[in-house]
């Protein structure tokens, strides 16, 4: 979480009501199916819901002994994390409301897939939903460096993860997933 999101004491009292949560991973203008999915099993479950935003442009620069995580930009002329969870709770507002199911917004900063492994610890999370990246060179070359955010975390930790395809599927008889374009 960022400095600006809440206090110590407000994110343990937040973090003990979403204990057993649903936990999924939300990027602006992200396909509709990953949060409805999310819904879907955060109702199965009879748990409310965590929409996460990761903000790559901060870094965790210490963590209070209670898990308050202060946080710093990488650019102090760069501030698209804010705006980015604004369209976020924006969208998941659009999708969320209405659907019977209890659900919160959070930042969380840093690592896409340590971010997220650190708050279900907090929360002992029941499941964590992700979306699978679009297809393209760009993402390709994204993900040669950073990793698959859905592999990360199925190997630094215990919990279910439930990977909702976006796109099309690629034909079996394609060989590259991810053709230039």
């Amino acid at each position: 979480m960022s400095d600006n999101t809440s206090t110590p004491t407000d994110e343990a009292a937040q973090n003990a009501a979403l204990q057993k949560a649903v936990i999924v991973g939300m990027q602006p203008g992200q396909a509709r199916h990953v949060v409805d999915e999310a819904a879907r099993y955060a109702r199965l479950l009879n748990a409310p819901l965590v929409v996460v935003h990761v903000d790559v442009t901060r870094f965790v620069t210490y963590e209070d002994p209670d898990g308050y995580v202060h946080s710093a930009p990488i650019d102090l002329n760069l501030d698209v994390g804010a705006a980015e969870f604004d369209a976020v709770q924006e969208e998941a507002a659009k999708l969320l409301d209405g659907t019977g199911v209890t659900w919160t917004a959070r930042q969380l900063v840093g690592d896409p897939a340590l971010a997220i492994k650190q708050l279900a610890n907090k929360i002992d999370a029941q499941l964590i939903v992700v979306g699978t990246r679009k297809r393209g060179i760009g993402e390709s070359i994204r993900e040669f460096f950073t990793g698959s955010v859905a592999a990360r975390l199925a190997h630094r930790q215990h919990r279910s993860i439930l990977v909702v395809p976006l796109g099309e599927p690629v034909p079996d008889d394609q060989k590259e997933i991810w053709p230039e374009s």
